[in-house]
């Protein structure tokens, strides 16, 4: 969409991502540290810099308040991981964060040169198709998502050399919400490619693009605290949870719909014991 628009529109997303720079990297670095760098590797330090303070950020919070403020409330003592279990995972995660930073500054870049099908502004396309275009763009996260998740299963190879990192968490007291990006870095890059993938599938709105990232780390956070909300057809931390014990059910990300259509949903109500 936007490449037929010319180069006046690919400024637009140009100019977008400056925006975003100076949000990011403006507000916790002095100018000479980035100002003079080219744009992708500006992309590449923001989305870095943005993503740890986002896992930080969203899994101290929650934390914080289901394991101190409501302690014993949500989970009972024994359930709450030990502070080793969630610094492994810290570890885990922030070896891996600089490639998973990759993947959003390689999208930025293909949008910028005008490759995919992005749009700058909702008013370009409408309300309405605006509406169907996000719930087209999330059809096939959820689809790529899933069938990526599931293949790391299926696959013995790729799940010993790269899933089985995520798996070292598979038990209620050694879940939190810092697991949710303790990954090989290959799980974390391959499991977000669907979002780059739609970009040249269906016309995305940038800045909802941008969005749905954030919302990613925050979400990541929340499905590995094993608190299930129970709310459909939310894939909450309870079908997650089921997930790492049983390793063959619940792959899907945001929703349960995918699982359900393909045969590998198992819901918190049913007995654990019978789902492995």
């Amino acid at each position: 969409m936007a490449g037929r628009r010319g180069e006046d529109y690919l400024q637009l997303f140009v100019e977008e991502g400056d925006w975003y720079d100076r949000i990011v990297l403006g507000t916790l670095l002095p100018g000479w540290a980035w100002e003079s760098l080219p744009r992708p590797v500006r992309a590449w330090l923001r989305n870095y810099i943005g993503g740890v303070l986002l896992y930080f950020g969203s899994s101290f919070l929650w934390c914080f308040y289901i394991y101190y403020w409501k302690r014993n409330v949500y989970l009972p003592k024994d359930a709450v991981p030990s502070n080793k279990a969630m610094l492994l995972q810290i570890v885990v995660a922030m070896k891996a964060m600089p490639c998973n930073s990759v993947v959003p500054t390689l999208s930025e870049y293909m949008i910028q040169r005008g490759w995919t099908h992005c749009f700058s502004v909702i008013s370009d396309v409408g309300w309405p198709l605006y509406i169907f275009y996000l719930c087209t763009y999330l059809v096939i996260c959820e689809f790529g998502i899933y069938w990526v998740h599931r293949k790391f299963h299926d696959i013995k190879l790729l799940y010993k050399c790269i899933h089985a990192t995520h798996h070292m968490y598979n038990k209620q007291n050694t879940l939190s919400p810092f697991a949710g990006f303790a990954f090989h870095p290959l799980d974390g890059i391959l499991q977000a490619l669907p979002h780059t993938i739609a970009l040249f599938l269906v016309p995305t709105h940038l800045m909802t693009h941008m969005l749905l990232l954030f919302c990613e780390g925050v979400w990541m956070a929340n499905i590995h605290d094993c608190i299930h909300g129970e709310v459909w057809p939310i894939m909450g931390a309870g079908y997650h949870t089921i997930h790492h014990i049983t390793y063959h059910h619940n792959y899907g990300h945001y929703t349960i719909w995918m699982d359900w259509m393909f045969g590998t949903l198992c819901c918190p109500e049913e007995d654990v014991k019978k789902a492995s």
